[in-house]
């Protein structure tokens, strides 16, 4: 019989986590794995240690060892052309995307990469982005020794189908060049004014038209250059029959611009060229913040970015790297453990172990023998496997799914924001105070009306309203963000105030895929046999191994010998001193059963003791978010998977909640379709592929995911897991904006009332127009930032 030893907790130099055992070192420092130590080892003899300096323990445990030819596909040259940006007799550019990229010490050791391989001639990191470009010498180094040297120190690139694609959307610049532009012709033109405002006299009245065609130059980017977006967006609206908030803000500046033009040209006066770029530039500045995006995240992913670049095919004994789209029907694939199936196939060697969580909502791995079909998106959990391929990835089941029209979830109607609707009433009021000021100035003195007509239009333009809801659409953005909670665009904000039902998928939503509920039932065992079969599972890669060592929380070590595993049904060993065999109930006992969830099956000296019962754990957020929820909204839950979790959301959930098992996209899809057809707002809450159709389909889409950059489906937001239980914060917040604009706008109106006091009686001096317009445009951001900004802080966001 053996002993259970203790000894003190250590952990690993370069990542942080526990060590199992205390004999892993180097330069006395204690690692958890030999990958581990080989990172350090390789940074040591290239001077690199500061990396370990900058953070604490910022590594990533190199436990999972990586195949050595998973990069074999990168010596293919038609792949190399896809991937390679830039191509020269000396050098090559790739960039590659790197999820491990975390801190600054990453950020040191891969713009370093020179000092490891001489090969390498620059690297840059888009810290946001997670890539990084390098520059390198392909007569010194393959673009495929690259690719491993990232791997080895830790960064693996993620290179996926979706690499393929010719072209890759850039961010768009051209807002911020126009709004530096308007600036930077605003300051100035201001400047040019003060005169104008201050009132010149003597000699100095020579300067006057000097300065006034300065500014009729300074005003000629901003009206045919920085003002272009208003002017689109409003005629656009216009030839849709839709008035939206810009038609009035384009007409403003029309008539600014020509008033003022015929002011200087006519020498009668020198114009509101001022106002005019004031007006662009603030107009400008809120829509570069409200349209910052999130560069680093995709929220049009579709599955090209889950599937792999290229796949082993068995060619005469030989495995070839092949990419996807050259693959035929008739090939024989060679999967590797936690690869993606990329293609249908039929199972011709080896067993199947296959996760198809995040394509169907399948909490657990399902079993496959040879001769059984294989679908396309699972991801195999065991050994190696064979896959003769029936249909090619453009025919397989997961890209027949996503290219269904009915699955695209076309909304049925495109959501107008609010403003928009005020901003057309606004325009009809303002349209009848300069028509009815024009009549009175007709009878009394005809000359004024042409000023007063203009400059009712000049004072009363809208810019306030859009100012409001720019400023507070960008902050609001912004304090999300800062809370790992991104969205598409301004419209979502609006989208989520309104919502009135919730659906939530099951898998990886509410509950985590990294950990699992395990509870034991049989005879109940001693102390000993728990080491025993925490030491034997822990042999294991197998998830269900994984949890069976994580459920008892063994550090200790111990000699496991003759042990073996069987892919597919379980494993067995010596340890402790006992026999101990841990899988399935025929590998287990030789007997076969039906079973209902996940079962592992244990046995001591060949008896068999009892079974481990394995489920998805229910993140610990979700209790508190269900309860808070269930008192505003209507709450559903769409699950891929069986019935067998519905004593569990019975429990979590009230019994007006609606509770759908074994829902395929189609179901999902129809569902949130049903429900809008009854005349709710839905937003629907999911992580995988199975729910990319409702996502799209909802009135809100929000893909969860345990880290921002991993891959989502297409959707309106991405929300990281972490974050989940600030959801019915994040939901206030929206419905907040609303009012935080409504009453910033009221404010605005007071200043427009002033300044259509001057305007109406012909009175309204350039002094006047130049004071208004700051002051109402400061007031809305003092009001946007400082509302929004107490709000968070008070809800503690």
């Amino acid at each position: 019989m053996g002993v259970v030893k203790s000894r003190e907790q250590l952990t690993c130099y370069h990542c942080g986590e526990q060590c199992q055992t205390s004999s892993i070192q180097a330069a006395e420092k204690q690692f958890c794995c030999e990958g581990c130590r080989m990172v350090y080892q390789l940074l040591n003899q290239n001077g690199l240690c500061d990396y370990y300096s900058l953070n604490d323990k910022p590594g990533i445990n190199q436990r999972q060892t990586t195949r050595k030819d998973k990069f074999n596909f990168l010596e293919d040259t038609t792949i190399q052309q896809k991937l390679i940006h830039f191509s020269s007799e000396e050098r090559m550019h790739v960039t590659f995307y790197l999820p491990a990229i975390h801190c600054s010490s990453c950020l040191y050791l891969l713009e370093n990469l020179h000092k490891i391989d001489p090969g390498i001639l620059s690297a840059r990191v888009n810290f946001t982005r997670k890539e990084v470009d390098i520059a390198f010498d392909h007569r010194k180094i393959s673009l495929r020794r690259v690719a491993e040297l990232l791997t080895s120190i830790g960064y693996e690139p993620y290179i996926s189908l979706n690499d393929l694609q010719q072209y890759k959307p850039r961010p768009k610049k051209t807002m911020v060049y126009q709004l530096g532009i308007a600036g930077f012709c605003f300051a100035n033109i201001m400047l040019l004014s003060f005169p104008e405002y201050l009132g010149l006299e003597g000699q100095e009245l020579q300067l006057q038209g000097a300065f006034r065609i300065l500014n009729f130059i300074l005003a000629l980017p901003v009206f045919f250059y920085c003002a272009l977006p208003f002017f689109n967006s409003g005629w656009k609206g216009l030839r849709a029959g839709y008035l939206n908030i810009d038609a009035p803000i384009a007409l403003a500046v029309l008539v600014t611009y020509a008033r003022s033009v015929y002011e200087v040209v006519s020498g009668t006066g020198a114009g509101y060229f001022d106002s005019m770029s004031g007006i662009v530039f603030f107009m400008l500045a809120g829509r570069v913040l409200q349209d910052k995006t999130y560069e680093q995240l995709s929220f049009d992913r579709d599955f090209t970015a889950y599937f792999p670049i290229a796949v082993s095919v068995v060619k005469d004994r030989l495995k070839v790297p092949t990419p996807l789209p050259e693959l035929k029907t008739g090939d024989t694939l060679l999967i590797h453990n936690d690869e993606l199936i990329p293609c249908d196939g039929i199972l011709t060697r080896g067993k199947a172990f296959i996760d198809y969580s995040f394509v169907t909502g399948e909490s657990m791995p399902v079993r496959k023998e040879m001769g059984e079909i294989v679908y396309a998106g699972g991801r195999q959990t065991g050994g190696n496997i064979e896959v003769l391929v029936v249909r090619e990835v453009s025919q397989s089941y997961l890209t027949r799914l996503w290219s269904k029209d009915e699955l695209k979830g076309k909304k049925d109607s495109v959501r107008h924001p609010f403003t928009d609707l005020i901003s057309r009433y606004f325009t009809y009021i303002v349209l009848t105070i300069a028509f009815l000021g024009a009549l009175y100035w007709w009878d009394a003195d005809a000359s004024k009306v042409w000023n007063v007509v203009t400059a009712v239009l000049i004072v009363a333009c809208p810019c306030a309203l859009l100012l409001s809801t720019t400023f507070t659409n960008g902050n609001i953005l912004r304090i999300l963000g800062r809370n790992g909670f991104y969205l598409r665009n301004a419209q979502t904000i609006e989208n989520i105030a309104g919502v009135d039902h919730i659906i939530f998928d099951k898998t990886g939503t509410l509950t985590t895929t990294s950990q699992q509920e395990i509870e034991y039932n049989g005879v109940p065992l001693s102390a000993l046999q728990q080491h025993a079969a925490a030491a034997i599972s822990a042999q294991s890669n197998h998830p269900l191994s994984k949890a069976v060592a994580q459920f008892f929380n063994y550090t200790g070590q111990a000699e496991v010998t003759d042990f073996r595993e069987l892919t597919g049904q379980g494993v067995q060993g010596y340890a402790f001193g006992q026999q101990v065999s841990l899988g399935s109930r025929q590998f287990v006992s030789g007997k076969e059963g039906q079973d209902t969830g996940t079962r592992v099956f244990v046995a001591f000296g060949g008896k068999l003791f009892g079974y481990f019962s394995i489920r998805n754990q229910y993140r610990q957020a979700a209790p508190p978010l269900v309860r808070v929820l269930s008192q505003r909204y209507g709450l559903s839950v769409a699950s891929g998977d069986n019935a067998s979790s519905r004593p569990q959301l019975e429990a979590l959930f009230n019994k007006n909640a609606t509770l759908l098992f074994e829902q395929k996209p189609a179901d999902k899809l129809h569902y949130v379709q049903e429900l809008q057809e009854q005349g709710q707002t839905v937003m629907m809450i999911g992580d995988g592929l199975n729910d990319a159709g409702a996502l799209q389909q909802s009135d809100v889409g929000i893909a969860i995911a345990e880290d921002s950059n991993n891959f989502t489906p297409a959707s309106d937001a991405i929300l990281e897991a972490s974050q989940l239980s600030n959801l019915p914060k994040f939901i206030r917040l929206c419905k907040v904006n609303k009012r935080i604009v409504l009453t910033s706008f009221v404010v605005s109106i007071l200043y427009n009332l002033v300044g259509l006091f001057f305007a109406v009686q012909g009175m309204l001096s350039p002094l006047v127009a130049a004071i208004l317009m700051p002051a109402s445009s400061l007031s809305i951001l003092l009001i946007t930032f400082g509302s929004s900004n107490l709000v968070a802080r008070w809800w503690k966001l």
